[in-house]
């Protein structure tokens, strides 16, 4: 399962969003679209912490990591990619 699809069943599964899986886009705004709200912005910020094994930082939990599927995904690829830096650099 892709990181998107992976953010989409934690979307409709965990936070309950009124939108089917198959009918969200990556580009869809999860605001203004799909109506999550600042408690749902937080919960799928822990909820994506621990389905992806990364720590999101204040200075990334913004609105344009968090505008989209497709931008949460970015940021999560990133926060991946940094920290398996980390652990290859030790």
């Amino acid at each position: 399962m892709s990181i998107e699809e992976s953010i989409m069943r934690i979307l409709v599964d965990d936070l309950f969003i009124c939108v089917p899986q198959a009918q969200i886009g990556l580009d869809d705004g999860l605001r203004d679209v799909l109506g999550l709200d600042s408690l749902g912005f937080v919960e799928l910020r822990a909820q994506c912490e621990y389905t992806f094994g990364v720590t999101v930082p204040e200075e990334e939990f913004v609105p344009d990591n968090f505008s989209s599927v497709r931008t949460l995904a970015r940021l999560v690829t990133r926060l991946r990619e940094s920290l398996l830096d980390e652990v290859g650099g030790q």
